[in-house]
């Protein structure tokens, strides 16, 4: 059961190793990135994630609609990380195989790459805040996965 993080356009080299840290650090399979875009790896990436960008395998793909498309099936879902429109993730069955797919901060996630996704997830929120940060995201989805996988 693949667990793995996918980012759409995620630009922060900061952020993109604070995902690749909560990603390994929850068991993820991999992390996915689009070349153009997004961060790739550099050493601020690798400050940022605490070393794990050493424990953990990160693809860079050309197309992340296509990608998807291809990878997805009866054994790995796609799910979008989404505020609008999403099952709350407590109710949401994460237990089988999933790519997570996480947009940018203010963009969210591209047109052509949420109409990929076969479920939509959203992070029930009490505050005034629209959104979370896409690594504070990717912690809590992928932890909530793992914890379903091992309940």
């Amino acid at each position: 059961r693949p667990l793995i993080a996918c980012l759409d356009q995620v630009s922060d080299p900061r952020n993109f190793g604070a995902v690749i840290r909560s990603a390994e650090g929850a068991g993820a399979t991999g992390v996915v990135v689009p070349s153009h875009g997004s961060a790739l790896v550099t050493p601020t990436v690798s400050r940022s994630s605490a070393g794990a960008v050493e424990h953990l395998p990160i693809a860079v793909v050309t197309n992340l609609a296509r990608y998807l498309q291809e990878i997805k099936g009866a054994d790995l879902w796609v799910a979008a990380a989404d505020a609008e429109n999403a099952t709350p993730m407590w109710q949401a069955d994460l237990s089988g195989g999933l790519a997570f797919v996480f947009g940018a901060e203010g963009k969210g996630l591209r047109p052509l790459v949420r109409r990929t996704c076969d479920i939509a997830v959203s992070i029930p929120q009490l505050g005034n805040v629209e959104s979370l940060n896409v690594s504070v995201a990717a912690a809590l989805l992928l932890y909530e996965a793992r914890r379903q996988r091992n309940g």
